[in-house]
Parts: structure tokens; C-alpha cells; sequence
């Protein structure tokens, strides 16, 4: 892991197109603005963890379970 001290205002670079600046310090939180390309998803690490969760649950499903499950927005289920 690369440790780097920053001041506010202060920003470093992750590759070509990603900059993380420290927008403000007050006490034991920092909070910081991230620059990055609309592709490049960009998430607090437990809403990360949960996400991968989710997308695990739901790789483990079976294709009946999958049938039961409602579609958003009540849609209808297309024709095969």
C-alpha cells in the first residue's frame, strides 16, 4: 500500500484520468472528491462488499428461482 500525506485542497493521480482531492479535514474524518470517467465505478468499500454479495446471491439462483422473482416496475414477461 502507498501512504501519501495530503493537505486540503491537495489532490493525487491515478493513472491518466482519475484525481482524488482532499476536500476537507475536520477531526479523525477526511472527506475527498474523486474525478473519474462515468465507466469507472467508484463506491465506499461496504457498498462495494454488499454489491458483490448481491451479485452472488443472485449467480446461485436456479432458473425456477430466478422465474419467481417480480419484475421492477410490474412489467410483463416477454414472450419466448
Amino acid at each position: 500500500m502507498l501512504v501519501l500525506s495530503r493537505h486540503r485542497d491537495e489532490s493525487i493521480i491515478i493513472g491518466d484520468d482519475i484525481v482524488i482531492t482532499i476536500v476537507d479535514i475536520r477531526g479523525d474524518k477526511v472527506r475527498l472528491g474523486i474525478d473519474a470517467p462515468q465507466d469507472i465505478p467508484v463506491h465506499r468499500q461496504e457498498v462495494y462488499e454488499a454489491i458483490q454479495r448481491e451479485n452472488q446471491k443472485a449467480a446461485q439462483l436456479g432458473s425456477t428461482e430466478t422465474r419467481q422473482l417480480k419484475r421492477p416496475g410490474g412489467a410483463k414477461k416477454p414472450n419466448p
